[in-house]
């Protein structure tokens, strides 16, 4: 994962069924859209966020702006870190976030739920990894851009799999 200086996070949670119960999924999405970090929680508390925000904080450089939704649970769990200046909200600002999750609702769909918050974990944590390696922005790039970004990405993943 690339660890360049991230100006602007989006964060969001959705709630995931698991047997039955509620749980929310926290998900840190930078600026170009590639998934940060992502943690699954059974509340969507002022703990839980603040949880999360060290988490993502500790492995990712500190953003100059985080956008999030209405949640209180980041207002109190900026003013705990006292980060609240950087804390951006508004109707349309956290689309980016929010559209992180379509593969996700997808391949929920398709494995007929998830079982275990574990196992909702790992697959989060392994998917957006390997969608962040292969997303090239294909609707930007023209279709020659587009087939050598794949082809040194391919290769790339190839060494790492060698290794």
């Amino acid at each position: 994962m690339r660890r360049s200086p991230q100006w602007r996070w989006h964060l969001d949670e959705v709630f995931v069924r698991i047997r039955g119960e509620r749980h929310y999924l926290w998900r840190a999405v930078d600026q170009e859209g590639e998934v940060l970090e992502s943690f699954v929680t059974k509340k969507r508390d002022k703990a839980a966020a603040l949880k999360f925000l060290k988490n993502a904080m500790k492995r990712c450089d500190n953003p100059h702006v985080i956008v999030t939704d209405r949640c209180p649970s980041y207002r109190a769990a900026m003013k705990v870190i006292e980060n609240e200046g950087c804390q951006e909200t508004g109707q349309h600002l956290n689309n980016r976030a929010e559209n992180s999750y379509l593969l996700l609702r997808q391949r929920e769909r398709a494995n007929s739920r998830f079982r275990r918050m574990r196992s909702l974990q790992k697959f989060v944590s392994i998917h957006s990894s390997v969608y962040s390696h292969f997303n090239f922005e294909r609707h930007i790039n023209t279709r020659i851009r587009f087939r050598q970004k794949r082809d040194a990405a391919l290769r790339e993943w190839r060494d790492l799999l060698v290794a």
